[in-house]
């Protein structure tokens, strides 16, 4: 990853793939987000189980021909032992370096038949399998091997020993579920003190009143205080962007403690937004250096 200043903390930032062959927004956001700091760009591997451009392929271009540190995502939901092990041994020979290993989003009930999930792993014995890859066939250039996290997990005890498993199995840190409730983030208190490795902290700007409740009721794992939804009723885009600056600022002076680096999800392609936002923690980093400094 990019080195940064040594007051700040890293910003990862995932960028979505595109679904069909025009790169050019893709690519001028990877290209602008890189500009202004962020430390590696993440590539979710066909987000809710809808068909991507693939974030390997995609990786191995970011980093070769723009420069860009890419951070790619790995289901078990899509590919079998032999597919995984091939994209393994592709990132290494490109020095891709780093890839996150997920189980990956269910495939909705609607296209289940037409589409059918693979699963040789779940993603303890995914990162356990690439584990021994690093040791043996990628042992000249091993992956650095990030997990994933669910702050917003309802048995969170339990979700804190699979994630200390994960780290036994040779994750070297975690990406979390986007922190949006005070409950996300006392687990997320809760996980520093029992985790070893780096701990990436989600945020996900909230930028309408539809979002929050969509992302509330609808998506596997992200939970909305709903207080948070009822600040955007009636608010244009505009207004809309400013609360999504100001409750992600909030969120991560709250987890800073907590975390090595915060994980920024862009909403809808808007990276403009990220942009912003990753200003705005520096700001507030910044401000806390100076009250500190003149105790």
């Amino acid at each position: 990853m990019k080195k940064e200043p040594s007051a700040a903390k890293p910003f990862a930032v995932e960028l979505d793939p595109p679904s069909a062959p025009d790169l050019a927004k893709f690519l001028s956001g990877a290209q602008e987000l890189w500009a202004h700091g962020a430390s590696a760009i993440t590539l979710a591997d066909c987000p809710f189980a809808s068909p991507r451009m693939d974030p390997i392929l995609l990786a191995c271009l970011l980093q070769e021909k723009y420069g860009i540190a890419a951070l790619p995502h790995l289901t078990c939901r899509d590919r079998n032992l032999n597919a995984i092990q091939a994209a393994l041994t592709g990132l290494s020979a490109q020095n891709v370096g780093q890839v996150l290993l997920v189980t990956g989003d269910p495939i909705t009930v609607d296209r289940r038949r037409a589409v059918k999930s693979v699963f040789n792993f779940n993603s303890r014995e995914l990162i356990r399998f690439a584990s021994s890859l690093n040791e043996m066939l990628l042992a000249q250039k091993p992956l650095r091997l990030f997990a994933a996290l669910n702050v917003n997990a309802l048995n969170f005890p339990h979700e804190l020993i699979r994630a200390r498993e994960k780290e036994l199995a040779g994750a070297y840190g975690f990406f979390t579920q986007p922190v949006l409730t005070d409950a996300a983030l006392l687990n997320l208190r809760e996980a520093r003190k029992v985790l070893n490795g780096q701990i990436y902290g989600g945020i996900m700007p909230i930028v309408s009143e539809k979002n929050a409740l969509h992302l509330s009721r609808e998506v596997s794992g992200i939970r909305v205080d709903p207080a948070i939804a009822a600040a955007y009723a009636g608010a244009d885009r505009a207004r809309g962007e400013e609360l999504a600056v100001e409750i992600s600022t909030r969120f991560a002076g709250e987890m800073e403690a907590s975390v090595d680096g915060f994980y920024l999800i862009t909403p809808f392609g808007r990276t403009a937004l990220i942009c912003r936002i990753m200003d705005s923690i520096r700001a507030l980093g910044e401000n806390e250096a100076s009250a500190g400094s003149s105790l």
